[in-house]
């Protein structure tokens, strides 16, 4: 892959993300900055799974970086782990699931990608060899080069579990494909969240937004602007552009590299 000039933090430039072998993460490693022209397709485009426990949580943790690699021709899936059924407690998990998924799938419309329910239920996840295998399954069955899932030390245990069921995943198909964590509400639940890589975001931060929004039930506006906008712009500042989302790259010995999360 061509570098860039580095800039404050230096990033391997997005390129091309279509590696053959995926033998160099076609995400960014620490090493200047990217912008929306720098993501191109690949002459097979990649797959790409990112997994949240609720609907909305994959859009505001990395849906910029999820809306780049669509525009980009890339197959992007959002698996969502539940369909959020227990967020208000005056109405029944059928009428919740039923306004959840509709507000998911509009969403998953504006930013290009494909929604899928792997169903269990919202407050009440399983983390069983039961739930890993059909975890596995799933997303065995969408065949990706990456996945994206929630950094499991979280103080919401949906997102705990999801996490963990996808680094099982991982483990359980041979490694067969990059593994990402992204950060969602870091200093409210996501703890002791330090990227490795950094996307910038910049040019689709509107859309994403807008992706947002569609979560209608879950006082999207204030979300945004409570927690967020300022995750955009802090991470922006640390990779020196408007607005980015952080990643943490996992690794582990089978891949000749050590567990680490880099600090700044």
């Amino acid at each position: 892959m061509k570098k860039d000039k580095p800039g404050r933090r230096g990033f391997i430039r997005l390129a091309s993300l279509g590696l053959g072998s995926l033998s160099v993460p076609p995400v960014l490693s620490a090493t200047g900055p990217i912008s929306g022209e720098q993501l191109s397709a690949a002459e097979t485009p990649l797959r790409i799974v990112c997994i949240g426990a609720h609907p909305g949580d994959p859009e505001f943790g990395c849906g910029g970086t999820m809306a780049k690699y669509a525009d980009a021709g890339h197959l992007v899936t959002f698996l969502y782990l539940t369909r959020g059924e227990a967020y208000d407690s005056r109405q029944s998990y059928s009428v919740s699931a039923a306004l959840r998924t509709r507000e998911a799938e509009a969403s998953c419309r504006l930013l290009k990608v494909k929604a899928l329910f792997a169903g269990q239920i919202d407050g009440n996840t399983v983390l069983s060899n039961e739930k890993n295998e059909e975890m596995a399954k799933l997303i065995v069955s969408e065949d990706p080069d990456l996945v994206f899932t929630h950094w499991p030390l979280d103080s919401h245990p949906d997102h705990q579990v999801a996490g963990l069921l996808a680094l099982t995943a991982w483990v359980k198909t041979g490694r067969k494909f990059q593994l990402y964590f992204y950060e969602v509400n870091t200093g409210s639940e996501t703890m002791a969240f330090s990227p490795t890589d950094y996307v910038d975001i910049s040019d689709v931060r509107d859309r994403k937004k807008a992706a947002l929004l569609e979560h209608k039930t879950q006082d999207p506006e204030k979300v945004y602007d409570d927690f967020f906008r300022t995750m955009e712009t802090f991470r922006g500042l640390e990779a020196g552009v408007k607005a980015a989302e952080g990643f943490i790259h996992f690794k582990d010995k089978a891949t000749g590299t050590a567990v680490m999360v880099r600090g700044r």
